[in-house]
């Protein structure tokens, strides 16, 4: 049995997209990362082989993380590589694009378990456990340009979940700094991803590319570099802070 690494990062949501590019850039800064999915598992399997030929630590854990143990299951697979100091609470949803009205009771349910309630439970378990342990550890939870401007006529309620997010994260940086805890947020605009097809509008970061003062759509490795940021000791001082990396919007 290989000896336990010394230092471990949570990402949720981490076998593509965005969540893909903050696991591989995690590794490669050093840290071991346990990541979460929910149904990837070829994506996973892919990630999880490339940082160990690196000579990098990344496992998968398949789990639905708006179930009611998934906190506690990430928390036990991270714990048994070594130390857990980091949480990046990527995984999200954005539900069906469309008109406000036309929202389900289930499609809100789903967005609001996803983005919300995980990202609750998940920081309030690593609350529970690095008090009092004197730990230098730190929290980024993913929000997105859509909570500041509520993301009109598409997910108005996916947009209300991530300003939700950004108060989560002040409010804790605030109660958990005397406990050498750092929590911030990244929000960021249209990323080129695949959560667009998966709400039924492929196109939809070409199409929004004319609105962007920098004209382009995020490359995903361009906010995993700003989640690795908050993360590393280089942001010591920083707390309570809501990272846009949204191209000027």
């Amino acid at each position: 049995m290989s000896a336990p690494v010394c230092s471990v990062t949570i990402v949720t949501g981490g076998s593509r997209g965005i969540g893909r590019c903050i696991v591989e850039r995690l590794c490669a800064d050093g840290h071991a990362v346990v990541f979460a999915h929910s149904r990837s598992d070829d994506e996973a399997a892919a990630l999880q082989t490339a940082p160990h030929e690196a000579g990098f630590v990344a496992q998968a854990v398949r789990v639905d993380v708006a179930t009611d143990d998934a906190a506690s299951r990430l928390f036990d697979a991270a714990e048994a590589l070594g130390r857990v100091t980091g949480l990046v609470n990527n995984a999200g949803i954005t539900g069906r694009i469309g008109a406000f009205a036309d929202l389900t009771d289930a499609d809100l349910q789903r967005v609001v378990a996803v983005n919300l309630l995980a990202t609750v439970r998940l920081c309030r378990e690593a609350a529970r456990h690095w008090r009092g342990r004197g730990l230098d550890a730190a929290i980024v939870n993913l929000s997105s340009v859509a909570a500041r401007t509520g993301s009109p006529h598409e997910y108005v309620a996916y947009a209300a979940t991530k300003a939700a997010l950004e108060t989560l994260s002040i409010g804790l940086a605030r109660e958990l700094a005397a406990e050498r805890i750092r929590v911030n947020a990244v929000a960021p605009g249209t990323a080129d991803t695949t959560i667009h097809a998966r709400a039924g509008m492929p196109d939809r970061a070409v199409r929004v590319a004319a609105r962007i003062p920098m004209g382009r759509a995020a490359r995903p490795d361009e906010i995993a570099a700003a989640v690795a940021w908050l993360m590393s000791a280089q942001a010591a001082y920083v707390t309570g802070a809501v990272l846009p990396v949204s191209g000027g919007l």
